[in-house]
């Protein structure tokens, strides 16, 4: 799918066909989309590939007239035990006719700048518009993190009340998507660097301080992101703790259980073997056998009070 936009002292308008210094968002693009992209941006087909690979990792590229830029956009997927946070490639092609991303899904990361949520002024002036997308994916990290942050508190109080599954699965999930996180914001921070060393800013010093805004912002995703795991991993821990002490207490009561029970029932084994016993010929012999196994089952059950086994 191809959408051309074009964006003007900050109002953007949505185009039927490309017009030079307009913004190309490509999602998914079928072969014919691809080949148009090839023919009329001058975009090397590697390029293409690398942009729609799902594995590929954070990078830039630059090959004749075109630049590729790579990133990790987080992706939130709602599921039945709440939201599952990935990340995803991003790429983000600056040629000489215009800008154009490219991505394998819808992101969150296109559709603000679409609503207007991130403030991007011109699609015409390329760098300034890659600069101020990076700014906000880095922005669209930590709102996800502080999302991701109050459904691990949820998570924590529901655990309190009860310790079942579905909380400690809803944990499981936030802490996976936090490593794909932590992964793709340390990636995206090396591509920030390098980005700082090439003439992507060296001809543009006037852009040099939004590129430093966008490093700062990813590495506060970074500490973040390295915090919530930290709090995550240790309240599963602490979890993970209480449900063993838990099983253990259970498993020591039904074991003082099974001790004290089996009193009686060794008391009337043996009053029940095929030999002369004593009592047998006593009218109150029952009660008398009832009483002896009585009182040494609550010797029993005071001794394990007494062991705190109870």
């Amino acid at each position: 799918m191809l959408k051309f936009y074009l964006i003007k002292d900050g109002y953007l308008t949505e185009l039927t066909d490309y017009q030079e210094g307009c913004w190309t968002c490509v999602v998914s693009p079928n072969r014919e989309e691809q080949i148009f992209l090839r023919n009329a941006f001058e975009i090397p087909e590697h390029f293409i590939r690398a942009a729609l690979d799902e594995e590929e990792r954070s990078r830039i590229d630059i090959e004749d007239d075109s630049t590729l830029i790579i990133v990790d956009t987080p992706v939130c997927n709602p599921t039945e035990n709440g939201n599952e946070y990935s990340t995803l490639p991003f790429g983000i092609l600056v040629t000489k006719k215009g800008i154009v991303t490219i991505c394998l899904r819808d992101t969150a990361l296109c559709g603000a700048v679409i609503n207007g949520s991130a403030k991007v002024r011109s699609s015409k002036k390329y760098r300034r518009f890659v600069l101020q997308m990076l700014y906000h994916n880095a922005t669209l990290f930590l709102g996800y993190l502080r999302q991701a942050e109050k459904e691990g508190t949820f998570a924590e109080r529901e655990l309190k009340k009860n310790t079942g599954n579905k909380e400690l699965l809803r944990i499981l999930h936030i802490e996976k998507g936090l490593v794909y996180f932590s992964t793709g914001l340390k990636g995206d921070e090396a591509v920030l660097e390098k980005l700082l060393r090439t003439k992507f800013i060296i001809d543009y010093p006037e852009d040099a301080e939004l590129l430093e805004d966008v490093i700062v912002e990813n590495r506060q995703a970074i500490e973040m992101c390295a915090i919530y795991r930290d709090i995550l991993s240790r309240t599963m821990e602490a979890y993970s703790g209480v449900i063993s002490n838990n099983l253990n207490s259970v498993m020591k009561l039904l074991a003082a259980v099974t001790i004290i029970l089996t009193v009686p029932q060794i008391i009337f084994a043996l009053w029940g073997i095929n030999t002369p016993i004593p009592f047998e010929n006593n009218s109150f012999g029952f009660y008398i056998v009832l009483g002896v196994a009585a009182i040494l089952t609550g010797i029993a059950t005071a001794f394990a009070f007494y062991k705190k086994w109870l």
